[in-house]
């Protein structure tokens, strides 16, 4: 029964993983816990394991699709090395009930996130032009018929002052360590994390910042899982299903991305965030009185 439950949430992790990005992994936890039995300490190792091989595998078919920018994905994942450390270490000392309290509250600003995001269309932040951008420029002059015209004039491309490249260094460092740190500690890859910051911060267009996101992904769960070598329990059991019905599932989650509007998927992705959210936190928030 285990096994069969396992393939079964594997497919469906694997399959929002491949449709929304490292985002969707964040119901790998809950689903662990609550229908495969696992403590939240063992759900969180096992998490990392799951959903590392499977941003992997997923990082692969959108590298194909020329969807990854390696040097911005390693550069964002070496970020977040120490604070994955940082992460696993808390882990271990922390109550399991006040672990999933902590994880329904990420599961509520995920969703809260993914909620915002749905509702506006994320383009190239301003002083991203393409190359050769020709821009109207309003100046006085004659048009060959006499009267007030508008001449078109090249806009300088290309370069980008100093001060904003320093801030988008700065959001991208913060969000580096943000995701390692939720990496080690809820053994999440942060995606809903990622994907705004490569977006909003980088400029990338969305699905090459989902596919970012699972090489991101992919080298923080390895380096948490780093952290907890010799200490971690592994139940391979349940982790080898999950995980290769996941890496399946990817498949049909990126089939249902090409067919789906994006807004769309977040938004229905965000809702049962929601619902699930609500039952662990008050569930261990009952736990805990």
């Amino acid at each position: 029964m285990s096994v069969a439950a396992a393939l079964g949430l594997g497919l469906l992790i694997g399959a929002v993983l491949g449709a929304l990005g490292g985002g969707g992994a964040i119901l790998t936890v809950p689903l662990l816990v609550y229908i495969l039995g696992q403590s939240a300490q063992d759900a969180t190792t096992s998490s990392l394991v799951i959903v590392g091989l499977t941003a992997a595998v997923g990082t692969i078919g959108h590298a194909r699709a020329g969807h990854v920018r390696w040097r911005t994905g390693l550069v964002f994942g070496v970020t977040g090395l120490a604070s994955a450390y940082a992460g696993t270490a808390l882990n271990r000392q922390i109550d399991e009930r006040v672990l999933l309290l902590g994880f329904a509250a990420v599961m509520i600003a995920a969703a809260v996130g993914m909620l915002v995001r749905s509702g506006k269309a994320i383009g190239p932040p301003e002083g991203d032009l393409p190359d050769a951008a020709v821009v109207n420029a309003h100046r006085p002059g004659v048009s060959d018929s006499g009267t007030a015209g508008v001449q078109l004039v090249a806009a300088p491309v290309g370069v980008r002052p100093p001060r904003r490249q320093t801030v988008q260094m700065i959001k991208v460092v913060a969000a580096g360590l943000t995701v390692g740190f939720l990496t080690g500690l809820f053994g999440v890859g942060g995606g809903f994390v990622i994907v705004p910051a490569l977006t909003l911060a980088l400029g990338l267009p969305l699905p090459i910042a989902v596919g970012t996101s699972l090489l991101i992904i992919a080298l923080n769960s390895a380096s948490a899982l780093a952290a907890r070598a010799g200490s971690a329990h592994f139940d391979w059991a349940v982790i080898a299903p999950f995980t290769l019905a996941a890496m399946a599932g990817t498949v049909a989650g990126r089939w249902i991305a090409d067919r789906l509007p994006n807004s769309a998927l977040n938004r229905a992705f965000a809702v049962l965030l929601l619902l699930v959210a609500a039952f662990v936190g008050g569930h261990n928030a009952l736990a805990l009185l």
